[in-house]
């Protein structure tokens, strides 16, 4: 799944307006205009990003804004202060974290964890809004999926989870 496509999704799902779009992004500290939103929510014409591995090498001046891991990450975070209200770092810790996404294959992980985070959602909720979308996942795999990239017991989150999990989030929120 390419990250313009979790961004409509999301937005879909979590029925958010175009003027919370820029306001997330700003939370999440990228500036982005009610423009650059709108062409990031737009589908390419062409379905021609499955030729490529790599999303964010694509030439942005096609199909307008390129929603790259960075910006999506930084959407997420806005998301996150969006829902919960900014949180004050402790006195030990940086102010500014290093991005969590470090290559392709963890894009959907992060995803859930944000999101579990940003909509206080319990692992039993998650469980649930998979089930709602027609997904069995079972306790044990859905903490492989939230470790981090370095631990043993972690597992890459598939499109299909993710997919499925922003399906069951439309269902819920706008069901």
């Amino acid at each position: 799944m390419h990250n313009h496509d979790i961004l409509i999704r999301l937005r879909y799902a979590l029925d958010i307006k175009n003027k919370d779009m820029v306001e997330i992004f700003k939370l999440g500290e990228i500036e982005v205009t009610m423009e650059e939103v709108m062409q990031m929510l737009t589908k390419p014409k062409d379905d021609y990003y499955d030729e490529y591995e790599e999303y964010d090498d694509l030439d942005e001046a096609d199909d307008g804004v390129n929603c790259n891991n960075m910006m999506l990450e930084s959407f997420l975070n806005g998301l996150i202060i969006f829902k919960r209200g900014r949180q004050e770092p402790k006195p030990d810790q940086p102010q500014s974290q290093a991005p969590a996404v470090k290559h392709k294959e963890s894009v959907n992980n992060i995803l859930l964890k944000k999101l579990k985070i940003a909509l206080s959602l319990t692992s039993e909720d998650m469980i649930d809004i998979l089930e709602e979308a027609g997904v069995m996942i079972t306790k044990g795999e859905l903490s492989a999926i939230l470790r981090k990239v370095g631990h043993r017991n972690y597992k890459e989150c598939g499109d299909r989870y993710a997919r499925n999990f922003l399906k069951g989030l439309t269902l819920r929120y706008r069901g």
